[in-house]
């Protein structure tokens, strides 16, 4: 399924995409990375670099060493967003959003709530942008 979906996805969104021969990995780190990249104001730029290292190059971002190495080599402060993911208010504070998110009734990624409206997937984001025109 993979093999025809993704050729898809990267035609209609206009990005690169491969399969990740790591895939799945352990995003826990990543999660909390993106957390304290979000108190570090770099969050767009963590997400830019985490996606093109995960679905464009192929890396394995579970791997600390790796993530490490990869978010030096884009310029951001892997030394600081990676102790950051140790700390316990950054711990906390993601497992009060995912405890957040699945009352709302989310179970997986992508999920976007629109007017107490759930959309699961990036399949779905023609239905979030019908719901926006609305």
């Amino acid at each position: 399924m993979l093999e025809h979906d993704l050729p898809r996805f990267k035609k209609r969104y206009g990005v690169e995409l491969n399969f990740n021969p790591h895939f799945p990995i352990n995003t826990l780190g990543l999660m909390r990375g993106a957390i304290a990249a979000q108190r570090l104001g770099c969050f767009d730029d963590y997400l830019d670099v985490v996606y093109d290292s995960i679905w464009v190059e192929g890396k394995n971002m579970g791997d600390p060493e790796v993530v490490a190495e990869v978010l030096s080599g884009k310029g951001l402060d892997a030394e600081a967003l990676m102790a950051q993911t140790q700390e316990p208010e950054i711990k906390a504070e993601l497992l009060a959003q995912t405890e957040a998110a699945v009352e709302r009734g989310a179970f997986g990624a992508p999920t976007m709530f629109m007017d107490g409206e759930m959309f699961f997937g990036q399949d779905r984001l023609d239905f979030v942008e019908e719901a926006l025109k609305a």
